[in-house]
């Protein structure tokens, strides 16, 4: 049952970290069919920045399913190097995902008291 448990376990998070590259690669097609206009001809004003925002909401999402991926990970790993190895890991990646929304939040109040 153990056994069980552990390769399921691991069919899991493979299909969670699947999904973020996935929501990343999604993400990366959007952004350059946003940026083919700056790209081709005249520069809209604020595209870039907008393209970047809704970039980062993309990958916001991938960083959560993959924070989830290794919780799902340390179920399954026993030792206490693996549980170190994705401790550090799951830090990075929560801090990376903090500072990402934070930078994304700024830019969000910058564009509402631009429009008003």
């Amino acid at each position: 049952m153990e056994e069980l448990f552990k390769t399921a376990s691991s069919y899991i998070a493979l299909c969670t970290e699947a999904t973020a590259a996935l929501v990343i690669f999604y993400g990366m097609i959007e952004a350059l069919v946003g940026l083919a206009p700056v790209l081709i001809g005249p520069k809209p004003i604020g595209r870039r920045r907008e393209v970047w925002v809704q970039f980062g909401v993309w990958l916001v999402l991938a960083l959560e399913f993959e924070l989830a991926a290794d919780v799902i990970r340390t179920a399954i790993a026993p030792s206490w190097a693996d549980l170190g190895q994705l401790a550090v890991i799951a830090a990075i990646r929560t801090v990376l995902n903090f500072f990402l929304e934070g930078d994304l939040e700024r830019l969000r109040k910058r564009q509402e008291t631009q429009a008003a």
